[in-house]
């Protein structure tokens, strides 16, 4: 799993988010050219998020080709607030994480960063692509699989080790990282941007991956989970799990 980090999905929906405030200045719409300038990106990458805004909803595409905001709806950036909330709020982006499991015939999952803890709103499984036994809570399990490495990594030092102070680094398998040194160079590794891996260090025989997603400034982790024996190409695996964690990203960050 070596591929070459891209842009993390946050980068992608703060471009979005500056041109969805460049379209609420137009109620008639404008023209992709017109809004790249005011949002300030070259217009080839302007067109593409455009058109993905309005194939995802966000935007209209008018007869002329302009983009305007949709008539109704929810100002953007807001994101679900903290609480039990998140998880009804969540289930707007559970057909996207359907999608990846059949895409890839394993069993999602999305976590959150809420309150100093890792925590699970959604898995999506199937009998052909069944869920990990999640045989430790997930509040104790964060260094010993791909969804909460990928979480840790996107803490800022502070938050990082305070969650650490607080979760000892217990040995589940005989592959689970224990020693905190060995950890934090694993998540500061070049290679563990943008996917998280753990093999076998949760449970044996289980093998996940994962990418950053947020919500706003939250950070969280879009994963898949699959037997350790199946094989899987790194650059299908890398496209769906990046391409699934924009999409969450942006449904989010940018709700309906």
């Amino acid at each position: 799993m070596g591929d070459q980090a891209g842009p993390e999905p946050t980068v992608s929906v703060q471009r979005d988010l500056r041109l969805l405030e460049a379209a609420g200045a137009h109620p008639t719409g404008a023209l992709s050219q017109q809004l790249a300038r005011e949002a300030e990106l070259p217009p080839a990458m302007a067109g593409e998020h455009l058109r993905t805004l309005a194939e995802d909803g966000y935007l209209r595409e008018l007869d002329d080709g302009a983009y305007a905001l949709p008539d109704q709806g929810p100002s953007p950036g807001t994101g679900p607030g903290p609480g039990p909330g998140i998880g009804a709020w969540t289930e707007h982006v559970r057909p996207l994480l359907t999608s990846l499991r059949d895409g890839l015939s394993a069993a999602a999952y999305l976590t959150l960063y809420d309150e100093g803890e890792i925590r699970v709103l959604q898995i999506v499984d199937s009998p052909r692509a069944p869920r990990v036994d999640l045989w430790v809570g997930f509040e104790d399990a964060g260094h010993a699989t791909a969804l909460g490495k990928s979480v840790l990594g996107g803490l800022d030092e502070e938050a990082r080790a305070n969650y650490l102070s607080r979760h000892p680094l217990a040995d589940l398998t005989s592959h689970t990282i224990t020693r905190r040194e060995e950890l934090i160079r694993e998540l500061d590794a070049p290679p563990m941007a943008p996917l998280s891996m753990d093999r076998e260090e949760y449970r044996r025989g289980t093998t996940c991956v994962a990418v950053r997603v947020y919500s706003g400034d939250r950070v969280g982790s879009l994963g898949i989970s699959f037997r350790s024996d199946r094989m899987y190409r790194t650059s299908e695996v890398r496209a769906q799990l990046l391409s699934s964690a924009l999409r969450v990203t942006r449904r989010l960050t940018i709700p309906d």
